[in-house]
C-alpha cells in the first residue's frame, strides 16, 4: 500500500513538472513590452514617452471600447505599443516595443502614431531607433484606419533613414500581417529571435491557397536567415550585447564620415 501511495505521488510530481516545463516554454516566447525594453537598457531603466495617447472607436466596432478598457485595467496599457528613451552601454537610443497582451499587438491608429513619433524624435535628436515587433498585424476593429498605419509608419521610417538615421528592427514571435509588410521589414539591420514566426499570411493560409505542402520551418526566422530576408538571429539573453556592438559600429561610421 505504501508503494502505491509513493507511486501516485511520484506520478503527480512528474505531471506537475511537465506542466511547469510547458508553461516555461510558452512564457519564454511571451514578454511584456516594458520588460523587453528594460532587458536591453542599462540597469533596466528607461523613460517612457507618449504615455497618454489613446485611441477611440473610429468605426464604432461592437464591444471595442469595453475590450480596450478591460485590457488597460488588467495590464496597465493604453494600447499595444510602448515608446521610450534609454541607454544601451551608455549610448542613448529611441526604443519601442509591441505588447502582444493588448489585442495581440495589433497595429491601430495609436500604435501607428507612436511609431511615427519615435522616428521623428530619433531624426530630430540624431539618435538610433530600435523597435521590437510582435504583432498579429493590422487591427480589424479600426478598419481602414488601421491599414493606413502601414503607409504612415513606412513613410516615417523612410524619412528617418534618408536623413542618415540607423533603424534596427527586431522581429520576435510572432511578427505578421501589416506590421511585417510595412516598417518592420525596413530595418538597416534586421534581427530576429530564434524560431520566430515572421510572415504576412500564415503557413496554414498559404498551404490552403496553393494546395501544396510547405518546406520545413517555412516562415520561421531560421528559414528567413537562410534565404537572406534577415541579417541575424539572436537569443534574448544576447540581445543587449548584440545591439551594443551594432551601435558601436554605427558610432565609428559616423566619426569616419
Amino acid at each position: 500500500m505504501l508503494i502505491d501511495i509513493f507511486e501516485r505521488k511520484k506520478r503527480r510530481w512528474k505531471n506537475l513538472r511537465d506542466v511547469r516545463k510547458k508553461n516555461s516554454e510558452k512564457n519564454k516566447l511571451m514578454i511584456s513590452a516594458r520588460m523587453r525594453i528594460s532587458m536591453v537598457c542599462d540597469n533596466g531603466e528607461f523613460k517612457e514617452i507618449d504615455v497618454n495617447l489613446k485611441s477611440n472607436n473610429p468605426i464604432n466596432f461592437p464591444d471595442y471600447d469595453e475590450k480596450r478598457k478591460e485590457l488597460k485595467d488588467k495590464y496597465f496599457l493604453k494600447d499595444a505599443f510602448v515608446s521610450a528613451v534609454g541607454k544601451i552601454d551608455g549610448r542613448k537610443v529611441v526604443i519601442g516595443s509591441f505588447d502582444t497582451r493588448f489585442l495581440m499587438g495589433s497595429m491601430g491608429t495609436v500604435v501607428g502614431e507612436k511609431i511615427a513619433r519615435l522616428a521623428i524624435m530619433a531624426q530630430k535628436e540624431k539618435l538610433p531607433l530600435i523597435i521590437f515587433s510582435a504583432s498579429g498585424g493590422a487591427r480589424m476593429q479600426e478598419g481602414l484606419f488601421s491599414l493606413m498605419q502601414m503607409a504612415k509608419t513606412t513613410a516615417a521610417i523612410n524619412g528617418f533613414k534618408k536623413k542618415g538615421g540607423l533603424f534596427i528592427s527586431v522581429l520576435t514571435h510572432p511578427t505578421t500581417g501589416g506590421v511585417s509588410a510595412s516598417f518592420a521589414s525596413l530595418g538597416d539591420i534586421i534581427i530576429a529571435e530564434p524560431n520566430a514566426l515572421i510572415c504576412f499570411a500564415g503557413p496554414r493560409v498559404i498551404k490552403q491557397t496553393i494546395g501544396q505542402d510547405l518546406p520545413k520551418g517555412f516562415q520561421r526566422s531560421e528559414f528567413l536567415l537562410e534565404h537572406g530576408m534577415i541579417d541575424l538571429i539572436v537569443k534574448r539573453e544576447d540581445m543587449k550585447d548584440t545591439l551594443s556592438n551594432i551601435l558601436k559600429l554605427h558610432d565609428v561610421k559616423r566619426k569616419m564620415a
